[in-house]
């Protein structure tokens, strides 16, 4: 029997590299502003803006399968350059607007079913210029164990941490061979990551390969979260 899954966002980057590995043997359901990316999948598509819009769940199924969040950004600029407005910015999309969703969620997911959150490595692994996105990276990964435990055993809960991606989110970190040599060079596995990467362990946070798995933060990252090699 096919899973029914939810994905916010998923027209492009990392969302729709999971769109791709997802489809066909699952019913997905995507909510995102634009269905521009996804023309020729077999998906379910529902406009819906996450910073404006309240999700209408009747158009969902009645159980759902699992849930994953993809909406994200990347500011990254010295502390002495953030303002208030940045920090509630990257609050606002990466975690206010998630909790909005999943209150609205949460009930239609079935028992046995999976969510699954992103978070990045520099919450785990302190970076300059990465404050405003790792406070609300942070709040995911503290909201995510909560939430966990208070589901458990009926649902699992998740976060990947990913370190730099290849996406249009992050072009112009590596808009150039220089830029790109030096990205690479700084992961123990001396490369970036590409959307492939952090799709395949979506996709098995979302299937019962994982469901032993709850709580975790797992780190997707080349190496840099746990390992220095200089």
């Amino acid at each position: 029997m096919k899973k029914k899954i939810l994905m916010i966002g998923g027209s492009h980057g990392i969302g729709k590299s999971i769109v791709e590995k997802l489809q066909g043997e699952n019913e997905l359901h995507i909510a995102s502003r634009s269905n521009d990316g996804l023309e020729g999948f077999d998906v379910q598509y529902h406009k819906f803006d996450v910073l404006e819009d309240k999700l209408d769940t009747s158009s969902l199924p009645d159980q759902l399968d699992g849930f994953i969040y993809c909406p994200g950004s990347i500011t990254l600029k010295p502390f002495k350059m953030l303002k208030m407005e940045d920090f509630r910015s990257e609050m606002e999309l990466n975690f206010f607007s998630l909790v909005k969703v999943l209150q609205d969620v949460m009930p239609k997911v079935a028992e046995g079913g999976s969510v699954v959150l992103f978070s990045t490595v520099a919450v785990g692994t302190g970076m300059p210029y990465h404050a405003s996105i790792a406070a609300a990276k942070g709040a995911i990964e503290g909201f995510a164990r909560a939430m966990a435990a208070e589901y458990a055993p009926k649902i699992r809960v998740n976060v990947i941490a990913p370190s730099l991606v290849d996406t249009p989110l992050s072009s112009r970190l590596l808009s150039n061979e220089k830029k790109q040599e030096a990205m690479a060079d700084r992961h123990p596995l001396k490369r970036f990551g590409k959307p492939s990467d952090i799709a395949s362990m979506a996709t098995f946070l979302l299937s019962d390969n994982s469901n032993w798995m709850t709580g975790q933060t797992l780190g997707v990252d080349g190496g840099m979260g746990v390992l220095n090699l200089n």
